[in-house]
């Protein structure tokens, strides 16, 4: 008998991956391809909707002719906010896809905040207005379209986030389906009703009949049609953004714990059993929805972390992030030196688009060491200022971090993390945990396995990290950082 095996594929903004999971958890072949990222203008950030669908494509290809078994489902994991329009009778993009980074919605949001519109669309989506998420975006999108506005209302155009763009591709144009994780990135969703929301379309001037049917994240939405060497007839059984399929990669699905995703930018996400609308600038939102039941999550984005290391990397004249963790090394102390990375302002918990980044505490004696030491230090900081409003918000202790994403391989990182946390790092030795995820949710959804309990038995490999600094050390430097934000925010 064959394996059964599930196809995952994990679309991000530096990276498409694509991975075959086995029925004990074991990742039995992968391949990775890279999407091209353009910045047009300062603040502005996009893709081609054709180069994801390609290097989407060309992975599952390498993924699946290195590999014997059959494949039970397809699962997609996605960058989130990511958003792109296009033709609905032939398929072809009507522009670039805006990412998740990109302000070109600014002027927008400010139109929603200065309307007083702030705490009615906080309260309906657990989301402060910023640029970040999609419904900006896709506001932007259609008044830059021909027609833009009659065309979606008439359906002709199709509104999507990466997810639906990807699951429309695999099922050639029949599939036109949104997750409820992706969706309360939007601005659109309802966390409470768990549907488009009809003031809020109207609030965007979004028309319904442009989005995506909503769906749970771990149930059949399509069914692949015959493309190179995928074949047709497989179901696509998940859709989940990607920060959510990394906390259940991780399978610690209990209230009370809480997972960092180090990427370009850093996601922290904590479980809740009901909805819970933050006050203290932490997003509320669906952390994963299958077998009937939604469960909700706090959440904290940071714009810059990957990004901050691989700009001092450029900046230092190295050739890829590791690089800085050498240099990083060269020093025992960063002296003062704080590099705030705001380069497309700053998310959680301070959400100041406007912001801008900047280097401080220079001397004389300063060199490249301190500034790569800076960069990473800044990773860190950036997730306790997180952390600590989480810990907050919820009410009880949080006894431990998980970590995974590419961030997550550096061991400098890791440890000065636990550090400044004060509290044990658990980081998942698996480069792929988000797919990891959405692959746990489409086995699930098509009976691979039963339930989280029989995925909390697979085998995962881990590795810890103990805090060591004196408290003291500790809190000065965390202090400096405050004060290094404080000049950010003038």
């Amino acid at each position: 008998m064959k394996d059964q095996l599930i196809l995952a594929i994990d679309q991000g903004t530096t990276n498409t991956k694509a991975i075959l999971l086995n029925q004990r958890g074991e990742i039995v072949a992968h391949a990775t391809h890279s999407p091209k990222i353009f910045y047009p203008i300062p603040g502005w950030v996009e893709q081609d909707p054709l180069d994801l669908w390609n290097t989407t494509l060309n992975a599952i290809c390498d993924c699946i002719k290195n590999a014997s078994g059959e494949i039970a489902a397809i699962a997609i994991t996605n960058q989130r906010e990511t958003t792109l329009a296009w033709d609905r009778k032939s398929g072809i993009p009507l522009g670039k896809a805006v990412v998740w980074q990109c302000r070109r919605s600014t002027s927008f949001c400010n139109q929603l905040i200065g309307a007083g519109l702030e705490s009615f669309i906080r309260e309906r989506t657990g989301l402060t207005i910023d640029p970040m998420f999609s419904g900006g975006k896709m506001r932007w999108l259609l008044d830059n379209i021909p027609d833009g506005n009659a065309r979606a209302k008439s359906g002709e155009i199709c509104l999507g986030t990466v997810d639906s763009w990807i699951l429309w591709n695999l099922s050639g144009g029949r599939a036109f389906f949104c997750d409820y994780t992706n969706a309360s990135r939007t601005q659109l969703f309802n966390l409470h009703t768990l549907d488009w929301d009809d003031s809020l379309l109207e609030i965007f001037g979004i028309p319904r009949e442009a989005l995506p049917q909503l769906t749970p994240s771990g149930q059949v939405v399509g069914i692949t049609v015959n493309n190179g060497n995928i074949p047709a007839g497989i179901p696509v059984a998940a859709l989940i953004g990607d920060s959510h399929a990394a906390l259940f990669g991780h399978a610690e699905f209990q209230v009370g714990s809480i997972k960092a995703t180090y990427g370009t930018g850093t996601s922290l996400m904590t479980p809740l059993n009901q909805v819970h609308i933050s006050k203290k600038g932490i997003s509320t939102t669906i952390a994963w929805s299958h077998s009937g039941i939604t469960l909700y999550a706090l959440e904290g984005n940071i714009y810059a972390t990957g990004a901050a290391v691989n700009w001092v990397a450029q900046l230092l004249g190295k050739k890829d992030a590791s690089e800085v963790e050498v240099l990083a090394r060269e020093t025992n102390s960063n002296d003062g030196v704080y590099l705030v990375p705001a380069f497309v302002g700053l998310g959680a918990p301070y959400w100041k688009s406007e912001a801008r980044g900047l280097i401080c505490g220079l001397t004389r004696g300063a060199g490249p060491a301190h500034i790569a030491r800076a960069a990473l230090e800044s990773i860190a900081y950036q997730v306790r200022d997180v952390f600590d409003l989480i810990a907050q918000d919820v009410g009880h202790p949080l006894v431990q971090l998980l970590a995974d994403g590419g961030g997550s391989r550096n061991n400098w990182l890791m440890q000065f993390q636990a550090d400044i946390l004060n509290k044990p790092l658990i980081r998942n030795l698996s480069s792929d945990v988000s797919a990891i995820g959405a692959a746990y949710l489409a086995g699930i959804a098509v009976g691979l396995w039963q339930s989280e309990a029989d995925i909390q038995k697979l085998p995962r490999s881990q590795e810890q990290f103990l805090p060591q600094m004196p408290s003291s050390q500790r809190e000065d430097l965390y202090q400096g950082w405050k004060d290094a934000i404080q000049r950010t925010l003038l």
